[in-house]
């Protein structure tokens, strides 16, 4: 099982921005799905961002236009790129395959706060 371990989060403003990172401990060229998802207090984890093993993206509606996510199979790491953020974003945010998720697996996320 390839580990994740997610960093880069923080605490900002409303409309600034902040890139999380996604760092595994193997390789995820053959990974054909990484996504981006997170679990703001008192709510269900949702699914955030996308990317396919070709580059392909899918969002969201809540971040569509805002978030970025991109992947750098060399460095074994998949990158959130977050601007315009909003209180609302407010999450722990996690990275994860369909295949870890479906064997129970999630790393221990990166905290972003959105505040004034």
């Amino acid at each position: 099982q390839v580990q994740l371990v997610e960093s880069g989060g923080g605490l900002v403003q409303p409309g600034g921005s902040l890139r999380l990172s996604c760092a595994a401990s193997g390789s995820i060229s053959s990974i054909s799905f990484m996504g981006w998802y997170r679990q703001a207090p008192g709510k269900q984890r949702e699914f955030v961002a996308g990317i396919t093993s070709g580059g392909g993206g899918n969002y969201a509606d809540s971040v569509k236009g805002r978030f970025t996510i991109s992947r750098d199979n060399a460095k074994n790491t998949v990158y959130l790129q977050m601007n315009s953020l909003k209180v609302e974003d407010t999450a722990v945010y996690y990275c994860n395959s369909p295949r870890a998720i479906a064997a129970g697996y999630w790393g221990q996320g990166t905290q972003v706060t959105v505040s004034s």
